[in-house]
């Protein structure tokens, strides 16, 4: 961060797990339920990810949509601010006999995109740790670094519910997403979510999303508490 001005916000500084600790970095992989390799695999075909295509996995965590990706032929830059998450990512490629997939520690504000303009920029549950400031500024970074065009595929913690009634959807969303310790994310860690981490509502990330140059093609509300939206780079 040492060539940012002092004003500008620091991804490192993420709120809740250690992602520098190895133990919570498998930890993680193994909560992740919604990026299994036949969810990833299933997502790069919807999209139509193949040989020939650059793709970009912003928050790409242990890599399993990118290893995904990579094996349908696309050349892959694998983003995260976690230099333990990449390594994790990296060793899972080596076990899959990927080779070919570009590894870059950085974030939605400090990665420089100097390969060709992207076909697809793809980022999964990760564009909540900034506030919404910073969401606007990541994605006209995300925008510049696609071609005219380019498929944007965004999921998240995205909030739909009536915002007269944010108290009881927070509550019901944990009661019923939550696990018991070990077994995957836990009361503790959905509670952190909401009080520590910067999700939003729908109709201000569908803002952002039109002001930073893109049409949204599909926007799915998978539960009150989680969308996902498939955009063009309009320009």
């Amino acid at each position: 961060m040492d060539s940012f001005p002092g004003w500008y916000f620091d991804e490192s500084k993420m709120a809740g797990i250690d992602f520098e600790d190895i133990a919570q970095v498998e930890a993680f992989d193994c909560k992740q339920t919604s990026s299994t390799p036949e969810k990833e695999q299933a997502l790069v075909k919807r999209l139509g990810i193949s040989s020939g295509h650059t793709a970009i996995d912003l928050g790409a965590g242990t890599g399993t949509f990118a290893i995904q990706a990579s094996l349908q032929g696309a050349s892959v830059h694998a983003i995260d601010i976690s230099q333990s998450m990449l390594a994790y990512a990296q060793q899972k490629a080596r076990k899959m006999g990927v080779t070919t997939i570009n590894f870059h520690r950085a974030g939605f504000l400090t990665y420089e995109h100097n390969d060709n303009l992207a076909d697809f920029v793809i980022t999964k549950a990760a564009l909540h740790i900034l506030p919404d400031f910073w969401k606007m500024v990541a994605l006209l970074r995300i925008a510049s670094m696609l071609k005219p065009k380019g498929i944007l595929y965004l999921r998240d913690v995205i909030f739909s519910f009536p915002i007269s009634e944010y108290e009881s959807s927070i509550e019901n969303w944990i009661e019923q997403s939550s696990m018991p310790e070990g077994e995957g994310w836990t009361v503790k860690d959905y509670q952190m979510h909401v009080r520590e981490e910067h999700s939003t509502f729908a109709w201000i990330i569908e803002a952002m999303l039109r002001r930073a140059g893109f049409e949204i093609t599909e926007a799915n509300y998978l539960t009150p508490t989680a969308a996902e939206y498939i955009c063009i780079k309009t320009a």
